[in-house]
C-alpha cells in the first residue's frame, strides 16, 4: 500500500526503457528508510512501461503523462501529486545503497536554509570513478560552464574519499537531487523550457537567488549509468547543454552582467565552433549553430524567465558571484592545463 504520510517522496520521471527502470526500482526497494512514497512519472512511454510497472510493482504511484515533457516536466508533473516534506528526483538509470536516503534527510533537516542537496554520484560501471554527471558536488564559472567536485568537462577522477566532506556547493545533480517542498514550489519548479540537462543548476541558481544554500552530502551514495537516455556526443544533448547554458546567463544574472557575460560566451561558441570543424564534428558544429539561432528568435522566452527571477531575487549578484569560479573554466582547463576541481580552488 502507497505510504499516506512519507518523510520524502522519491519521483522519477521515465521514458522507454523497462529494464533500466526495473534495477533502479530494485534497488530503490532495498532502501532502509521506510517512510517514503516512489512516484514514477511517465513521459507517454512507447515501450509497454505503463502496464510493467502495474503488473510488477503495484506499490508505485504511477503518473501517466500524455506526452514526453522531458526530464523538467516530468519531474515538476510528478512534484503536483507528492506527498512528501521533501521531493527526491532521481534519474532512472541510477541504483543506491541501501542506506543512501537517512543522510540526505539529516543534512536538510539540520538547516532550514538549505534548498537542496545531493549525494555522492559515482559510475555505475566503474565503482571508484565519480561520474559525470555530478560526482561530490557542482560549480560553476561566471560564463556559465559547469564542473563538479571529481570532473572537470569529460576528465573524471578516481574516488580516493578526497571529496567526503558534506560542504557547500552551487548545484546539485540532477541525477539525485533532494530538495524541500516548500523551496521548490516557491521556485516554480523546474524551468520546462530547458526540457533536459542544466534544469538542475538553474533550479539551484534560483534557490541561491532566494537565500537558500546547496549542499553535498558524500555518506549517501548513488551509482549512475551515464549518457543512457542521451550519448555523450548526440546532437541533441551537444544542443540542449549549450542553448540551455545561455538561457541561464541571459535569464539570471542581473541585465548588465548578463549582456558582459552573454558577450564574451557568444564568442566562446564560435571558438567552440571552430575546434568542432577543424576535428570534423559535425553534430556539435550543428547543435551549436542551432542553439545560438534558437536564443535568437525566443527573446519571449528570455524575458518570461527574467521576469520570474526578478520575483525571486532576494540577494544580489555580488552575493552569487561569490559562489561562482571567477575565472573561465575554458581557459584555466584547456590553455592553463587545470584538469581537476583541485586544480582551481
Amino acid at each position: 500500500m502507497p505510504n499516506t504520510n512519507p518523510k520524502i517522496s522519491i519521483i522519477i520521471p521515465h521514458w522507454n526503457g523497462i529494464d533500466v527502470l526495473s534495477e533502479c526500482l530494485d534497488s530503490l526497494k532495498q532502501s532502509t528508510n521506510a517512510s517514503i512514497e516512489i512516484i514514477v512519472s511517465d513521459n507517454a512511454s512507447s515501450d509497454g512501461s505503463q502496464g510493467w510497472i502495474k503488473s510488477n510493482h503495484p506499490d508505485i504511484i504511477l503518473l501517466e503523462n500524455d506526452q514526453n515533457y522531458g526530464y523538467a516536466g516530468g519531474c515538476n508533473r510528478g512534484a503536483t501529486i507528492a506527498k512528501g516534506d521533501y521531493f527526491l528526483f532521481l534519474n532512472n538509470d541510477t541504483i543506491q545503497d541501501p542506506n543512501w536516503i537517512d543522510p540526505l534527510i539529516l543534512r536538510m533537516d539540520s538547516d532550514s536554509t538549505i534548498g537542496a542537496v545531493q549525494p555522492k554520484i559515482l559510475n555505475y560501471y566503474k565503482r571508484d570513478l565519480f561520474d559525470y554527471a555530478g560526482g561530490s558536488g557542482g560549480f560553476m564559472d561566471v560564463l556559465g560552464f559547469p564542473f563538479a567536485r571529481g570532473r572537470v568537462f569529460l576528465r573524471q577522477e578516481k574516488d580516493l574519499e578526497q571529496y567526503n566532506d558534506s560542504r557547500q556547493i552551487f548545484w546539485a545533480s540532477g541525477t539525485a537531487i533532494c530538495v524541500r517542498k516548500d523551496a521548490f514550489h516557491q521556485a516554480g519548479g523546474f524551468e520546462e523550457s530547458f526540457f533536459a540537462h542544466m534544469e538542475e543548476i538553474d533550479l539551484c541558481w534560483k534557490f541561491h537567488l532566494m537565500g537558500k544554500q546547496v549542499y553535498v552530502e558524500p555518506k549517501s551514495v548513488v551509482y549512475h549509468k551515464n549518457a543512457v537516455s542521451l550519448p555523450m556526443q548526440s546532437h541533441r544533448k551537444y544542443y540542449l547543454n549549450h542553448r540551455n547554458s545561455m538561457l541561464m546567463i541571459l535569464g539570471n544574472y542581473t541585465l548588465p552582467l548578463s549582456l558582459y557575460f552573454f558577450s564574451i560566451r557568444f564568442i566562446l561558441e564560435w571558438v567552440a565552433f571552430l575546434y568542432a570543424f577543424i576535428k570534423f564534428d559535425f553534430n556539435h558544429m550543428t547543435a551549436i549553430l542551432r542553439s545560438l539561432v534558437w536564443i535568437l528568435v525566443h527573446p519571449h522566452i528570455v524575458i518570461k524567465k527574467r521576469l520570474a527571477i526578478s520575483r525571486l531575487r532576494k540577494v544580489k549578484d555580488k552575493h552569487i558571484l561569490n559562489k561562482l569560479y571567477q575565472g573561465s573554466l575554458v581557459l584555466s582547463h584547456y590553455i592553463l592545463g587545470k584538469k581537476k576541481y583541485s586544480d582551481l580552488k
